[in-house]
């Protein structure tokens, strides 16, 4: 089966459990028995890693870890407006304390539609799946790795991905890592969104990326076109199309704030949050 892994600081804690309990009623009790739930985290204390504990135990999910772990010396934040350095533990989960042989790895702010493990079906072992970027489809076609399209020409035009789900085989965990090192000391002036970018460079210079159908990082676009309308001229898509089976809540404004606009896509955001707080509130853990 898979380990669920997720990475979080405090200011992420309940946006994460509503991520995971949108995960979780989407999967089969069955799978959600033999999965596991696998968290970092730079800054939870003992009693909300127990909070989160119990929730994923509610949720069904069969196995549960933590730990605390710092961020990589070398993490470049080149954009910490809303974005912490926390983002760069996505890279330190390991076969051991995974448990498992593949990763799936969620974002906290996603809401998850459907059943998350099926881009694991023919995912070969020495790849890591993801998702095409809404807002940065391309190298050299976007803001996001500023300089690479003129340092290596041949790059224009590959794709850029999201990091903000992945699905990786165990033993990928090491060489993604290392890679993703290596390309913090040595790119770091091509890095513009933090752990992103550090994942591209190295998914572009060593091949293993395979992409993943859209629908598995679907971005919600309505809260940006209430300021303009530049999502129009930059989505390769249908503003209207909802088919994600996971939406992403890029950029700073998210749906847990009182202040995101309330769309439709947040509207149903903030359904799971309630539920997740009824949880809370119901088992003594606010």
């Amino acid at each position: 089966m898979y380990a669920i892994g997720m990475c979080i600081d405090a200011r992420y804690l309940l946006p994460a459990l509503v991520t995971l309990g949108s995960v979780a009623d989407h999967l089969p009790v069955a799978d959600r028995r033999e999965s596991a739930v696998r968290v970092l985290t730079n800054g939870l204390s003992p009693g909300q890693a127990a909070v989160m504990e119990s929730f994923a135990r509610r949720c069904g999910f069969g196995s549960f870890d933590l730990r605390w772990q710092a961020a990589p010396p070398e993490s470049v934040m080149a954009d910490a407006a809303y974005i912490s350095v926390a983002t760069y533990l996505r890279f330190g989960f390991t076969p051991g304390f995974l448990d498992r042989p593949f990763l799936i790895y969620v974002d906290a702010d996603v809401h998850v539609r459907g059943d998350l493990s099926a881009p694991l079906n023919g995912l070969p072992a020495d790849r890591v799946g993801a998702v095409q970027d809404e807002f940065n489809p391309a190298v050299g076609q976007c803001p996001a790795l500023p300089g690479v399209a003129e340092r290596w020409p041949h790059l224009v035009g590959r794709t850029y991905f999201n990091a903000g789900m992945l699905w990786v085989p165990a033993p990928m965990l090491a060489p993604m890592r290392a890679g993703v090192q290596q390309a913090l000391v040595g790119g770091r002036q091509y890095i513009k969104h933090n752990d992103q970018c550090a994942l591209n460079i190295w998914l572009l210079s060593s091949g293993t990326a395979h992409p993943v159908r859209p629908v598995f990082n679907r971005f919600e676009v309505d809260r940006f076109l209430e300021r303009g309308d530049w999502v129009r001229r930059v989505l390769r898509r249908p503003v209207t199309r909802r088919d994600g089976h996971v939406v992403h809540f890029v950029g700073g404004q998210k749906p847990w704030m009182r202040s995101c606009p309330g769309t439709e896509d947040v509207r149903a955001y903030r359904q799971q949050m309630h539920r997740t707080l009824r949880h809370l509130t119901g088992a003594g853990a606010l």
